[in-house]
């Protein structure tokens, strides 16, 4: 049979490919591939701008595909690749590590066909004896960005990953992060059905010791898009324990985040260093809530959603906000408590007592000798963020004092400038209104509080007094007062401005007022027989403050037998005073000494008793009586007349609310 010269070339052409298909598939069953690693390593390196090795054996066997797979690719023969000691190292700044990834061990099985298309699609992917270095520097340039070749044209698919043991570093000078974990993959059991990786932490974070551990979601869930990457973990952050557990959406691109998340601690003051959100010195802490993150662009804004928690004796609950805005963070919110401990808010306001120090194990600096605050305000970290919280609290409770009810303020930090604009409550049946201001932008605190107190009830003012809880009347009063200082003791020392109160119609204990005017022979009765009312027709008082010192201008208490002045002065920033009572008893008094008193000494240490000049002088008389005259006439120096003229009240109530309206509406006068 003769055949045609075309159709003879053609069976030519067609023999020769056989024959170099042959030749080829032979090639690659018998073929040393470690003699291809020098050129496989060249040309890696070579594309991505750093030192690529395959050190290890590399060898290639060809198997049957897998019977679990649907369609042609179960029957077409694929190469399963192994190679050992790979590794990938760092740029010469690094210092994380020499190599940025090092793999013991890597198997992978690929599908020949779609490289034709220019697509890796890989059957299986093991690896085993993990290292990893990554390092990001403070102006963003990291170890992972290779060499710029332009946009792949290559696309890369894994069907399934199977991961052995590894250990991290990963530094970043942004945030100041040193984490250090060791991890396995889950590759069985009940976690595997929802998680792919378990590790364990170590390193730092802001200089803050870091450890814990957790399980991430399969990293094969990295290619998808829009997916959700579930993480669980549990770390010490310093002294804080840190729990979450949720769902981080589009891990490959992240855009948001939910997690529920568990804090607590020793102090929440504590908590600075690893997030540079300013917070105040707390005792114990535990909250408990929903953590959201949003990424706009590259900025990240996080809410703290419907929180629950407690600090101390105290609860918490709320929603905060956090946006790292320009040129300071923003934190914003509203807080709500049912009752709050005075001895929690101790640290945070600069009110906590030694003993509250000593269970916290912190250095006691307040006085013996002191009563007011000397607790200093760090305002070095008063620059960290701005502020705008709302507070509403039913209950503050003071251990000892009146406890304080339906609290509602704004806190504000604007530029290292505090305020509470209101910061209302009640007490004693009544309402104090009040607005402070502490400006930290320079070295020194400039302070200025305005408060103005209505219809304080006499009796409650006095809850551990029993022969007070008869009493009825109601206390008003103003204050306006401006300092410089970075303690509340400070602050009143140098403090200027105005001090004033009134009572209005009502009842004291006529025990009291006996013993304030020293007339003997009542104060024996009621001491015997009981107390009762006495009507209290007005009191008012109004103190100048200038520089620490609050001189009286004005006190008067007009009852219904006695009225009684006191003048003088009290010294803020040596907490003494040095206050003469003069009363003058309406009535006739037998036995009534009728002498001046004096209240001297310190806060922490009062002196009060009857002015000695005067006393002398009426002993003495009553002495000279009783030799010269008739011991009967001893009693004369000892009767009070009783001609007082009474005060006029309204006149006098009128005068004390102008004065203090003028000093709740005019500037406060700085000396």
């Amino acid at each position: 049979m003769n055949i045609s010269r075309p159709l003879k070339i053609t069976l030519g052409l067609l023999a020769t490919l056989l024959l170099i298909l042959v030749a080829v598939v032979i090639f690659i069953l018998t073929f040393d591939w470690n003699r291809a690693r020098p050129w496989i390593n060249h040309r890696v390196s070579e594309t991505i701008g750093r030192e690529f090795a395959i050190n290890g054996d590399l060898r290639v066997h060809w198997e049957q595909g897998d019977a679990t797979e649907s369609g042609w690719r179960r029957w077409v023969p694929r190469p399963r690749i192994s190679a050992n000691d790979v590794y990938i190292v760092n740029p010469d700044w690094a210092t994380a590590g020499p190599r940025l990834a090092s793999v013991g061990n890597i198997v992978v099985a690929i599908h020949p066909l779609p490289l034709l298309h220019k697509e890796v699609d890989i059957a299986d992917l093991a690896v085993d004896k993990i290292n990893i270095a990554a390092q990001r520097k403070a102006d963003g340039t990291n170890t992972w960005t290779f060499k710029d070749n332009g946009p792949s044209e290559w696309e890369v698919d894994i069907g399934r990953l199977t991961l052995g043991d590894g250990d991290l570093r990963y530094l970043d000078e942004a945030i100041k992060l040193d984490l250090r974990a060791k991890a396995s993959g889950i590759n069985e059991g009940a976690d595997a059905q929802k998680y792919g990786v378990r590790f364990e932490l170590g390193g730092s974070y802001r200089n803050a010791p870091v450890t814990g551990g957790g399980k991430v979601g399969k990293v094969l869930s990295l290619r998808d898009a829009h997916s959700n990457f579930p993480v669980q973990a549990n770390a010490m952050l310093g002294k804080n324990k840190i729990a979450v557990e949720g769902q981080i959406t589009d891990p490959r691109s992240p855009a948001g985040l939910d997690i529920r998340l568990a804090l607590g601690g020793a102090s929440m003051a504590d908590l600075y260093p690893l997030t540079g959100v300013l917070l105040p010195e707390t005792p114990p802490y535990d909250t408990k809530g929903r953590l959201i993150g949003k990424k706009t662009g590259a900025v990240w804004d996080w809410t703290y959603k419907d929180f629950t928690g407690t600090v101390g004796g105290s609860d918490l609950e709320g929603t905060l906000a956090y946006s790292p805005r320009k040129p300071r963070p923003l934190l914003t919110g509203t807080l709500t408590s049912r009752q709050l401990r005075l001895e929690d808010l101790g640290p945070t306001i600069g009110a906590e007592s030694n003993e509250s120090k000593a269970n916290r194990g912190k250095p006691q600096n307040q006085p013996q000798d002191k009563a007011l605050p000397v607790e200093q305000f760090n305002t070095a970290k008063w620059d960290a963020l701005d502020a705008d919280v709302k507070f509403n609290g039913k209950k503050l409770v003071r251990t000892h004092d009146i406890p304080l009810q339906d609290i509602q303020t704004r806190i504000r930090m604007n530029n290292k400038v505090l305020t509470l604009t209101p910061l209302n409550f009640g007490m004693a049946g009544g309402d104090i209104t009040s607005n402070i201001t502490l400006n930290g932008r320079q070295k020194v605190i400039d302070a200025e509080i305005r408060a103005a107190a209505r219809h304080l009830k006499i009796n409650q003012l006095f809850p551990k007094l029993e022969s007070m809880q008869a009493s009825v009347g109601e206390v008003s009063g103003d204050a306006a007062l401006a300092g410089k200082g970075n303690s509340v003791s400070a602050m009143l020392a140098s403090s200027s401005g105005e001090l004033g109160a009134t009572v209005s119609e009502g009842s004291v204990s006529k025990f009291i007022l006996e013993a304030a005017g020293l007339n003997v022979a009542n104060l024996v009765f009621v001491k015997l027989f009981g107390d009762k009312q006495i009507q209290l027709n007005c009191l008012a008082g109004d103190f100048v403050v200038e520089h620490g010192n609050a001189t009286a201008r004005r006190f008067v208490v007009d009852t219904q037998e006695a009225v009684i002045n006191v003048s003088g002065n009290v010294d803020l920033a040596k907490e003494s005073m040095n206050l003469d009572v003069r009363p003058q008893t309406k009535g006739l008094r037998i036995i009534s000494l009728r002498t001046p008193l004096y209240a001297k000494g310190t806060f922490t240490h009062p002196d009060v008793g009857p002015q000695k000049g005067p006393l002398l002088l009426k002993g003495g008389a009553a002495v000279a009586l009783a030799t010269v005259v008739n011991p009967l006439a001893a009693v004369v120096p000892l009767i009070n007349p009783g001609k007082v003229e009474p005060v006029d009240c309204r006149a006098v109530l009128a005068e004390a609310n102008k004065t203090r309206t003028v000093a709740k509406t005019q500037p406060i006068k700085k000396k």
